[in-house]
């Protein structure tokens, strides 16, 4: 007697258009504390992607942001560079990228970021609210030229 299959196919059998990156799990984790707000562990977990996946541009640019969180802009640049290269000026690089100039306080650089970034997507509510953003930072530290301490 021939096995009964299950209804639907082989429950066992993998997809064959699913891919499996080594990364997959260490950018799982990487998401997960980055989202936690545990930006050292994050970024061992996207350095870990990175290396067993050189091109994977998702694990850059989580090995960036995190970067920016620990406030290590040095590296930050190198893994936006390296997301860039492989995968070209997203939205969300430029807009990553803008809102680590922020974060450094220049804000001209952020302007110049999230600008190409709203041109690209206009109707983007993130890029939307860190222009916003961007203009009340602005608007808070901007003094009059006569006002020196």
């Amino acid at each position: 007697m021939a096995p009964v299959e299950p209804p639907g196919g082989d429950p066992v059998q993998e997809p064959t258009d699913v891919k499996y990156y080594p990364s997959d799990e260490p950018v799982r984790l990487g998401l997960e504390h980055y989202n936690r707000g545990s930006y050292g562990i994050s970024q061992r977990y996207f350095k870990d992607a990175v290396e067993k996946s050189p091109k994977d541009v998702t694990a850059w640019i989580g090995l960036a942001a995190s970067y920016d969180k620990l406030r290590r802009f040095d590296l930050a640049d190198q893994a936006y560079a390296q997301a860039i290269r492989l995968g070209g000026e997203t939205v969300q690089i430029l807009n990553d990228q803008g809102y680590s100039y922020m974060l450094r306080g220049n804000l001209s650089a952020a302007r110049r970021k999230f600008e190409k970034a709203y041109s690209l997507d206009p109707g983007n509510p993130v890029i939307a609210n860190n222009l916003e953003l961007l203009n009340g930072s602005r608007r808070f530290i901007e003094r009059p030229p006569n006002n020196q301490p």
